[in-house]
């Protein structure tokens, strides 16, 4: 089965600025793709040289098959996509604004206000749809962006912060509506909410300074957590030192520390050695040392930990 989104070698500076310096992804029909990286990463360039709404110094970029510079129409036929901050025809209602996008898809009559219909119903805009946008929440000015992008159902979705301005109820209404249209459809949601890639997304790509420094699942990147897979326990004061002695003598636990001390009781932590598993171990040692464990639990690595171990840009470094 072909990727359905495909960039190669992307690259695009603003004067001595590098903003993207030789992306390359493919994302394949039914994976969501997380965007990560700090302010200035790269994000939106290089989202904007995907779907050919900016053009790249070098490199390609292709919708369903198509160069999004030598085909654009071809492209962004088969394209939905939510920019940053959605704009839209403020004066316009979302009624209004809806078919005239319907119309410039070029949708008439009965299917036009079907799609109308359709995108209406998923992004929840019935009790605004005959206000002007301007008077609207940011909630749903980016509910009425969403609704444009998917009014055509196309084959591939890149949305830019889609969750961005929306209450809880409204977040998990949108990461729905992801989940549902990612069966056959190609997704990229740039987000900077970490818990957007574990709520909705396959994979997760991470750039820095224009660069892709991490590419995998959500747990691929938590297991790159220094303390992912540690075990935490709980222990009285005076039995601490027993359980630190035997837990140091398993060549899989790199070290022992202590984490704090409250009611006379010790908060420790081991932690493994090269991502080995040490829960048995941990286990063993309690067991053979008879000692009473007031809690004891698998540690897993923190995406927000990993996201900071990764990036390195300095706030006003000068990235695009």
């Amino acid at each position: 089965m072909p990727a359905l989104i495909e960039a190669d070698a992307l690259k695009k500076s603003f004067g001595n600025i590098k903003a993207v310096n030789g992306i390359s992804l493919t994302v394949m029909p039914g994976e969501v793709l997380g965007f990560l990286g700090p302010n200035g990463a790269g994000k939106s360039t290089t989202m904007k040289m995907i779907t050919g709404f900016l053009e790249p110094d070098s490199g390609t970029a292709r919708i369903a098959g198509y160069d999004v510079q030598e085909q654009p129409l071809a492209a962004k036929a088969h394209l939905g996509y939510l920019p940053e901050g959605a704009p839209a025809y403020a004066e316009m209602t979302p009624a209004k604004f809806l078919r005239f996008i319907a119309a410039i898809r070029g949708f008439r009559g009965a299917e036009a206000q079907r799609r109308v219909d359709a995108a209406v119903d998923k992004t929840g805009l019935h009790s605004v749809l005959h206000q002007n946008i301007e008077t609207l929440s940011k909630g749903y000015k980016r509910r009425v962006g969403i609704a444009q992008a998917i009014l055509h159902d196309p084959q591939v979705l890149i949305m830019d912060e889609p969750t961005d301005g929306l209450d809880p109820n409204q977040k998990h209404q949108v990461r729905e509506l992801i989940r549902d249209m990612a069966r056959d459809k190609a997704i990229i949601v740039s987000t900077h909410i970490l818990e957007e890639v574990e709520a909705v997304c396959t994979r997760a790509v991470v750039i820095d300074k224009g660069r892709i420094v991490a590419d995998g699942t959500a747990e691929d990147l938590r297991q790159r957590a220094p303390n992912h897979g540690a075990v935490a326990i709980r222990v009285a004061t005076d039995q601490a030192e027993i359980v630190m002695q035997a837990l140091q003598r398993f060549p899989s636990i790199a070290t022992v520390e202590t984490l704090g001390k409250a009611n006379g009781h010790l908060h420790l932590r081991a932690l493994p050695k090269n991502g080995m598993s040490i829960a048995a171990e941990v286990t063993q040692a309690i067991r053979e040392s008879a000692i009473v464990v007031e809690e004891i639990y698998v540690e897993r690595g923190k995406l927000d930990d990993v996201f900071r171990q990764i990036t390195t840009s300095d706030q006003g470094g000068g990235h695009a």
